[in-house]
């Protein structure tokens, strides 16, 4: 398996600049970033990281470190896109566009350059529909915040080598990330399939009158979302033994939602201006399924992080 060093990240928004930092953090790496408009990635960058320098986690001179290794161009033909081994597309969720893009980039990059799309629900199949060697590209779904969230979920289209999947996978766990395998191109991948279920179902229990919006939220929070991480769905199966599990989906999925289009609550909602956090705001307040004051988004955005580096730093 070859070591790849020379890297490039095609989009310098917020997932592109964070992707560029992650890999800026392996060792004799350079990470040069592509986009059409001018953007600052060390500032970006800088950004990303001031919350880990004041909890103590990384130093200043880490992130002069790691800035210093990433440059940026606008220049398609520029010596850091022409000599790139590995390629993360982080574009906007545009089939067309990151077609033309992979398709643009083959005429400049050397054959056995790797393409990785960071993409969360389109087909990596379809993107790599007009490149000639498909074998390539693969799907590389990195989770929000990027520099936090440890998952990659790498994802294999119908052509992608073992070596190509394998060389990602390594590439992504040297960088300290904890990448997993979808071995079928799929809707939703791995995780967002989960994450989805389990939203059908809690939308679903307020469209249904069972509970209201806080309650579903409150019974996710203070019971299975504690101990997730410690026992995930499937360990939680084996513990309380598979007969178990027969048993109860025997009784209960019969009755769970099921229903293969958007719930009509949600569209119910969207026409009555219920957009959550993005909704207009009404004597103070934005609806969704709740009910916030601009003071309690600010918190819940800003907390995010914070949460993470806890859980994830004990900081």
């Amino acid at each position: 398996m070859r070591e790849i060093k020379n890297f490039l990240v095609c989009g310098g928004g917020m997932m592109g600049s964070a992707i560029a930092q992650i890999l800026a953090g392996l060792d004799g790496a350079k990470v040069t970033v592509y986009d059409v408009f001018p953007v600052d990635i060390a500032a970006k960058v800088r950004g990303n990281m001031k919350l880990l320098v004041e909890k103590g986690i990384v130093t200043e001179a880490d992130v002069d470190k790691i800035v210093s290794k990433i440059s940026f161009t606008q220049d398609m033909k520029s010596e850091g896109v022409k000599s790139a081994e590995l390629v993360v597309e982080c574009v906007l969720e545009d089939m067309q566009m990151k077609q033309d893009l992979f398709a643009q980039l083959e005429e400049v990059v050397a054959e056995d350059t790797i393409f990785c799309t960071n993409t969360s629900v389109m087909s990596p199949t379809e993107i790599s529909a007009k490149c000639k060697h498909k074998e390539r590209l693969c799907g590389t779904h990195f989770w929000n915040p990027a520099f936090l969230i440890p998952l990659v979920e790498v994802v294999k289209t119908d052509a992608t080598t073992e070596e190509v999947a394998d060389t990602v996978m390594k590439v992504l766990t040297d960088a300290g990330k904890k990448p997993v395998l979808c071995k079928k191109d799929v809707p939703g991948f791995i995780a967002n399939r989960m994450q989805h279920a389990l939203w059908r179902e809690a939308i679903s229990i307020v469209e249904r009158g069972i509970a209201d919006a806080e309650t579903v939220d409150d019974a996710c929070k203070y019971s299975f979302g504690l101990r997730l991480p410690y026992l995930p769905p499937l360990v939680n199966s084996d513990m309380v033994g598979t007969q178990l599990t027969y048993n109860i989906h025997s009784y209960v999925l019969n009755d769970l939602e099921d229903r293969h289009d958007a719930s009509p609550l949600l569209k119910e909602m969207i026409d009555g201006g219920k957009l959550g956090f993005r909704a207009e705001a009404v004597d103070g307040r934005r609806e969704g399924f709740m009910s916030y004051t601009d003071e309690e988004i600010a918190a819940k955005n800003a907390g995010l992080n914070e949460y993470l580096i806890k859980m994830l730093y004990n900081k």
